[in-house]
Order: C-alpha cells, then sequence, then structure tokens
C-alpha cells in the first residue's frame, strides 16, 4: 500500500500584493503554516515513507530558512498564497536534497485561509 506523511511548518512574513484593489496592498504579515505531505512505499526495514526528522530538516533548510521573517515581495513578484506556493513548490522540486514525491502542499495565510496544491 502507498502511504502519506505530513509535517507542519510555521514562518512569519511580510507581504504587500501591488496589484490588489484593497487593505492587502499595504505591507503587512502574517504567521504562515506550510503542511507538506509526501508519498510512497515505507521502507521494508525502517516501515516508514521518510523519517520525519529528514523532512523537517530539508523544508526548514530549503524553505523555512529562507522566508521566515523576510519581506516575500523580495523573492516573488506578487506574493499572493498562489504565488508563494507554487513558489514552495518549485524550490522543494528543484533541490537535489529533496528527493520525495510530493502529493500535497497546502499554505495557510490565515488559519481560516489557505491554498493548496494536489498532485
Amino acid at each position: 500500500m502507498k502511504y502519506t506523511v505530513c509535517r507542519i511548518f510555521g514562518f512569519d512574513a511580510a507581504h504587500h500584493l501591488p496589484d490588489y484593489d484593497g487593505k492587502c496592498n499595504q505591507p503587512h504579515g502574517h504567521h504562515w503554516t506550510l503542511e507538506v505531505e509526501v508519498e510512497g512505499f515505507p521502507d521494508e526495514k525502517t516501515g516508514m515513507i521518510v523519517d520525519f526528522k529528514f523532512l523537517n530538516e530539508c523544508v526548514k533548510e530549503i524553505i523555512i530558512d529562507l522566508l521566515d521573517h523576510t519581506n516575500l515581495n523580495d523573492m516573488i513578484p506578487n506574493p499572493t498564497a498562489e504565488n508563494i506556493l507554487g513558489w514552495i513548490y518549485m524550490s522543494l522540486c528543484l533541490s537535489s536534497k529533496f528527493n520525495l514525491v510530493i502529493s500535497r502542499l497546502r499554505l495557510y495565510e490565515t488559519e481560516n485561509s489557505f491554498s493548496e496544491i494536489k498532485l
């Protein structure tokens, strides 16, 4: 059977939406919550798809350390939740360290609002 495992991360970052007609066109910050779900078959010896420690280290190094306490507009021209999530997806896919199959990414801008990529 194929399984999925998920790890949840948090980071704080500011942004503004330059082409948005509303309050979000002004600089403001959020505590973002990122869910990274990977899929695969458990290793016969360890019984795991991936060690949560390894997943944590990879995502922290590739994503969290780069985004935490930054202005997202410096890296992503129009940092909507969707565009930030696309940037996260591409960053994970292009990393030689992250050799896991992503099944879902979810980025919460607030506790009630999120963007999601399902693969």
